[in-house]
């Protein structure tokens, strides 16, 4: 849950300097309020509809050795100007470029404070030093 709370922080960061620096991408709102709101319909829309997007366009992935993610990452954003009022995009080229930026700044964001290691917290089971899986 804490994991999720941090992402939905990030994706209002990242919102907010796509928006800042598409002139495509305007929020009617800039308040924290209304940003937290665009970040947690972002952040829902990404973790219930993206992975089946991604599983039905599998084969366009594929062809297109993973370019089409660029097309789905713009369709979660057009899917969550649909549900929220506060933003608005121009257009597909508009949302395509966002999710790239957005996609851009979310990585920058999770490296520094160290989200992409392990976003299950489990633990290593394998020792590295004797290379044997470790007993608990």
């Amino acid at each position: 849950m804490r994991n999720f709370i941090i992402r939905v922080i990030i994706s209002a960061i990242a919102i907010t300097i796509t928006a800042s620096l598409l002139p495509g991408i305007t929020l009617a709102n800039d308040s924290l309020g209304t940003v937290l709101i665009i970040g947690l319909v972002f952040g829902i829309v990404n973790a219930i509809v993206k992975p089946i997007l991604i599983f039905l366009t599998c084969p366009a992935v594929i062809v297109t050795l993973g370019l089409f993610i660029l097309v789905i990452n713009g369709a979660m954003l057009m899917l969550t100007a649909t549900f929220v009022d506060a933003l608005q995009i121009d257009g597909w080229g508009t949302a395509i470029l966002g999710g790239i930026i957005m996609s851009i700044i979310t990585m920058v964001f999770e490296s520094i404070l160290g989200l992409d290691k392990d976003d299950k917290g489990r633990k290593n089971n394998w020792d590295e030093k004797r290379k044997i899986p470790r007993d608990y």
